[in-house]
């Protein structure tokens, strides 16, 4: 990352405070392991989300706390995140440790997998707060931010079923 803006970590407590929170339920036809293959395969997020242009994992499998990815939203916003938690096969959450562009204070994601009768749900919740100046953008900006972070979760349904026909 070229420019590099610090945020302060996130935790639990942010996830269910922030100023700025989407949480999306997803229900898929597919099994949990699944569904837990697609958010933690090589290709994810890139793989259905027109909004994520780049993802990198930097830690080396197997994953768990401490994990760490870049993700690159528009090709203009490089986010570098780190797990805090990782319970194998039903939940992750991040927080982000530093962005290539100024602004954001604090942004974490909190992804749950929950098995359904017919496949599984996902409860995925985004949680960010902006600096002093970026503060009423964000504010303005939320029907958008909404629509953008409910197509990233949504993207993972389309995904699973791409993978699942694909190894009928």
């Amino acid at each position: 990352m070229s420019a590099r803006f610090p945020l302060s970590p996130s935790d639990d407590a942010f996830l269910d405070t922030a100023p700025h929170r989407y949480t999306h339920i997803v229900d898929i036809p597919a099994s949990v392991p699944q569904v837990w293959d697609t958010l933690v395969a090589p290709d994810a997020l890139v793989s259905w989300s027109p909004v994520i242009t780049a993802a990198t994992w930097t830690s080396p499998r197997p994953f768990g706390i401490g994990t760490t990815r870049d993700v690159t939203l528009g090709g203009l916003l490089r986010l570098e995140e780190r797990f805090y938690r990782w319970d194998e096969g039903s939940r992750m959450t991040f927080t982000v440790d530093a962005a290539s562009v100024p602004g954001l204070k604090r942004f974490a994601e909190d992804i749950t997998l929950l098995p359904l009768g017919t496949g599984a749900r996902i409860i995925w919740t985004f949680a960010l707060e902006g600096t002093a100046a970026l503060r009423l953008p964000l504010a303005a900006a939320g029907p958008i931010n909404r629509f953008v972070t409910k197509t990233i979760a949504g993207g993972t349904s389309r995904r699973v079923r791409t993978q699942t026909v694909g190894t009928r």
